[in-house]
């Protein structure tokens, strides 16, 4: 396997590794990672329209989140109201129970990264972003990291 291939198959890796992670430790919330994302977004920067959430969401390809903001409107944790002056716009909001979950995902959140951390002491972090930042800019995920991050250029 050469060097490049192998660089493929550990992001691959650490992503499923850290997604498989940060599950066990959601589940307990009754959320996905994909919907403990939704959470985290709404409970920073409520209230976004369905669009707004799209243009910042990681785990969800093309941009319509959707089914996911129906799952989560279900479940009672997410709100959605007419925009105050366009009723086309959908406004979307955290319910007292989802400002709840939300915490919740924020604090598993928060043990992953330490792990996350603590495997990458001793490494050039700033190297690494930087790859890759490289490797995924210009596609979609990368683009809306890059609009939460403010790196949008």
């Amino acid at each position: 396997m050469d060097a490049v291939e192998e660089v493929r198959y550990l992001v691959l890796a650490a992503q499923r590794e850290g997604n498989r992670m940060l599950a066990a430790a959601l589940r307990p919330l009754g959320v996905t990672p994909a919907q403990g994302e939704v959470l985290r977004l709404l409970a920073e920067r409520q209230p976004l329209t369905l669009s707004g959430l799209g243009a910042l969401l990681v785990c969800e390809s093309g941009g319509n989140p959707s089914r996911l903001v129906d799952r989560l409107v279900a479940a009672g944790l997410v709100r959605r109201e007419e925009g105050a002056e366009d009723r086309r716009h959908v406004q979307l909001t955290l319910t007292p129970a989802g400002h709840r979950t939300a915490r919740g995902v924020t604090e598993a959140e928060a043990e992953l990264n330490a792990r996350i951390a603590k495997a990458a002491a001793g490494h050039d972090l700033d190297a690494v972003r930087g790859f890759l930042r490289a490797l995924v800019a210009n596609q979609g995920a990368g683009q809306a990291l890059a609009r939460r991050t403010g790196r949008e250029g």
